[in-house]
């Protein structure tokens, strides 16, 4: 872009989302240090006993676990954190561990749904329009996401149930783990625990105090930074290694590419056709939107999709088309929700079979279809009308 004149590097770096890489990476150094406690090994050892290790039990926990873990942690941090548990707990009861694999996928989407900080298409619109706040999100998709999410896991159980067979011996196996040998250090997982509720709290205020996201995330992360220095424990280089640095700069890249497409006008250009093929209509384009997201989101990251389709929604406001609200709603479920239907929709799906495969339980591109995409298609029917009812009628 910039070697080609097409713009500058003035302008490639004003089209660089910095909030989005400072919360992107503040989340990643909080997590990165807290999992070094065994804080999330305790947690699922922990639920599996509360359920005595009975195998539809520890399905609906595990996934509920992987849920509320996505909402506020990233995908793909949560998934690295809770599949190596998941395989090992279902390896010592001798059951096949794909189900729990792909309800855990699902979960990781579904829940990554519901938050400003859960899954990157969400971080990227809330820093681009102020006015969606963290408590905006919660407010706006925590509902539908839980409803999304109870039907998704009982449709999934009816189908995997006969599965989920193992014996009493086994199930005691488990129940004799002492989860508290997870915690490898107490006095840190103290401190991870507070600056994480302070770190979440301030999510859920920052407008009052007028602090980006990202300087919340990376007052976190310098605050356990600074406790974790002045211990000597973990090191410094040692958590810096669990940045996902790949996928900073893939975002800065991306945003350069996109911002091409802004100063050439191709996304004003796109907006207007838009406009005139919906006829400005805001139901038929929010509808549109949910359903092209979730459809693109299948088959392709579904983060350059939401990099490119932000600034066209921006121009849609400018070229007439009023209370934009509905769509970025539409946006966010169709690109986080869409990620469910393939296993290449979204980077934790990609995550999760990596980690199956070198364990020696693959799953199939296929096998993963048969009952990914139409569970995503339910999703999507749910989240219509939704946004129907409630936004458009």
């Amino acid at each position: 872009m910039i070697v080609l004149g097409i713009i500058t590097q003035e302008q490639a770096l004003h089209h660089i989302d910095f909030n989005t890489l400072g919360l992107l990476s503040g989340m990643m150094i909080l997590v990165g240090i807290t999992a070094q406690t065994g804080l999330f090994s305790y947690l699922a050892i922990w639920a599996a006993k509360k359920v005595d290790a009975d195998p539809l039990k520890l399905f609906f926990v595990l996934s509920l676990l992987t849920a509320v873990l996505s909402a506020f942690l990233d995908n793909v941090t949560t998934v690295l954190l809770t599949v190596p548990v998941t395989i090992s707990i279902t390896r010592q009861l001798e059951i096949k561990p794909a189900p729990y694999l792909i309800a855990q996928i699902i979960a990781s989407n579904i829940g990554g749904t519901a938050t400003l900080v859960g899954d990157p298409p969400n971080i990227m619109i809330g820093s681009a329009v102020k006015e969606l706040t963290f408590m905006a999100f919660i407010n706006n998709l925590a509902a539908v996401s839980v409803v999304i999410l109870i039907i998704s896991l009982l449709i999934l159980a009816l189908i995997y149930f006969p599965e989920m067979k193992t014996s009493p011996a086994l199930r005691q196996k488990i129940l004799e783990i002492d989860e508290t040998k997870q915690i490898t250090n107490h006095t840190l997982l103290m401190i991870c625990i507070g600056v994480l509720s302070l770190t979440i709290l301030l999510f859920t205020t920052h407008q009052f105090f007028h602090l980006a996201t990202a300087t919340i995330a990376l007052f976190g992360a310098s605050v356990l930074l600074l406790f974790t220095s002045v211990s000597g424990k973990p090191s410094l280089e040692r958590i810096f290694h669990k940045i996902e640095w790949t996928a900073l700069f893939f975002f800065i890249g991306l945003f350069i590419l996109v911002g091409g497409l802004i100063e050439t006008g191709v996304i004003s250009y796109v907006a207007q056709k838009s406009i005139a093929l919906t006829a400005g209509n805001l139901t038929f384009t929010a509808l549109l939107l949910l359903w092209v997201s979730a459809i693109a989101s299948a088959f392709v990251d579904n983060i350059p999709f939401v990099a490119t389709m932000i600034p066209l929604i921006k121009d849609m406001g400018t070229l007439g088309l009023t209370h934009l609200e509905p769509l970025w709603w539409s946006l966010s479920l169709g690109a986080c929700l869409g990620g469910n239907g393939t296993l290449v929709g979204a980077s934790a799906n990609i995550i999760v079979a990596g980690l199956a495969a070198q364990e020696g339980y693959p799953l199939s591109f296929t096998g993963y279809l048969r009952v990914g995409f139409p569970l995503m298609l339910l999703s999507i029917v749910i989240a219509s009308l939704y946004i129907y009812f409630r936004y458009l009628c």
